[in-house]
């Protein structure tokens, strides 16, 4: 089965435990997937410009196994937010990612919609890709699959897949090793 993974790399780094390495996983996504996948997307905001690790870091997720998993990168600006402190009253500057969610459902789209894909993997977690799932699968008759951890993918992705795989009870796969 045409299998696609897209990658909502911010909900990746918030959700996990702890540090996994995405050669591993996508080698075990594949497997359960009993196929290579077709292509997969990593979408992520950076700073301008960007660090050298992250530049280092984006180089090796591009580069083919067995050195990397070839993953294509799509990088987006962060945005500045003023937030307030509740409890001191001072006002602070965070950085925020800006254009990543519309990236994921654009893509989904395009590529469904082009089809490009049978299958879709989404490691994601955000109920904001709702309608953009509900009309691949409704109108596309696309498979979705959503690929996240415990306590943190949406009610509303959960209802729109046919399978839902819970990346903890594989922690000790993808997990980064110092090795």
């Amino acid at each position: 089965m045409k299998t696609i993974w897209i990658i909502d790399a911010g909900y990746m780094i918030k959700a996990a435990p702890d540090n996994f390495d995405y050669l591993k996983l996508k080698r075990m996504l594949e497997s359960l997937n009993n196929s290579e996948f077709f292509e997969s997307y990593y979408l992520n905001s950076t700073p301008n410009p960007p660090t050298d690790a992250q530049n280092a870091f984006h180089t090796w997720i591009k580069s083919a196994p067995p050195r990397g998993p070839k993953i294509r990168v799509q990088l987006y600006k962060l945005k500045d937010k003023s937030v307030e402190c509740k409890n001191c009253h001072e006002e602070f500057n965070i950085q925020v990612q800006k254009g990543v969610d519309v990236g994921i459902a654009t893509l989904t789209l395009k590529l469904a919609s082009q089809n490009q894909y049978e299958r879709l993997i989404l490691s994601a977690g955000d109920g904001d890709f709702e309608d953009a799932l509900s009309y691949v699968k409704s109108e596309l008759h696309k498979e979705i699959w959503i690929s996240g951890f415990d306590g943190s993918v949406s009610a509303d992705l959960q209802s729109y897949a046919d399978k839902v795989i819970w990346l903890n009870e594989y922690w000790n796969e993808i997990k980064k090793t110092n090795s």
